[in-house]
């Protein structure tokens, strides 16, 4: 099928993104760059730019465009950052990372979903991402520390490695509540102390792990 949806992508951006306070040059050129209808289950790709998550198999989700749009503006990035992602899902936020970083590290805990991001990110000609099957309330300390750190799943709190792994000025954005509802968390590391601010409610999937909830 050779639809590019380039129009629905330019909307999401116009009608989506932008009203709601986007303002982030780079992520709008991100987010109008990259096909998030490949990213999702064939027959859902017409709500691929619907203002919506959308399931994508293992009772994960692909985030609603506005959502990844707010948390990639959140971690500030300049294009020379070390990024981790907690949760590559269908590896769509993987994407937007790629673009705007001059690395990501995203750790997977279910091994099939890793794999199709993977390889699809690999047919998109990315070559500045690194993957990982593991626990992602453990980060990943061999390439740590990280100037900014995504989690894309809900916390009962801030996991300690995951804060042990930023960068001094480093950014993380996380969502912390209960299973139910969740507040957008954006934690910037200065020197030992760890300054928060709230950027309104949402509503993730579990972050199941050691520093998570149990499964």
């Amino acid at each position: 099928m050779t639809h590019d949806y380039r129009l629905a992508r330019e909307k999401m951006v116009k009608n989506q993104l932008i009203p709601r306070g986007i303002t982030d040059k780079g992520v709008l050129r991100a987010m109008g760059k990259i096909h998030r209808h490949l990213f999702v289950e064939e027959a859902l790709i017409g709500e691929a730019y619907n203002d919506h998550p959308l399931p994508i198999g293992h009772k994960q989700t692909i985030s609603q465009p506005y959502i990844v749009a707010l948390m990639t503006e959140a971690l500030e990035l300049t294009g020379n950052e070390k990024t981790l992602e907690i949760g590559t899902g269908s590896g769509y936020q993987t994407a937007i990372l790629a673009e705007l970083s001059k690395a990501v590290y995203t750790v997977e805990r279910i091994g099939p979903l890793l794999e199709k991001a993977k390889t699809l990110l690999g047919q998109l000609g990315y070559t500045n991402i690194y993957f990982k099957t593991f626990d992602g309330t453990l980060g990943w300390e061999d390439f740590a520390p990280f100037d900014a750190i995504i989690v894309t799943a809900g916390a009962p709190q801030t996991p300690q490695p995951i804060l042990d792994q930023l960068t001094e000025g480093g950014r993380l954005v996380i969502p912390i509540g209960n299973r139910y509802s969740q507040d957008l968390i954006k934690v910037t590391r200065v020197k030992n102390t760890f300054k928060q601010e709230n950027l309104g409610g949402c509503r993730f999937v579990d972050l199941i792990g050691v520093h998570g909830w149990n499964e």
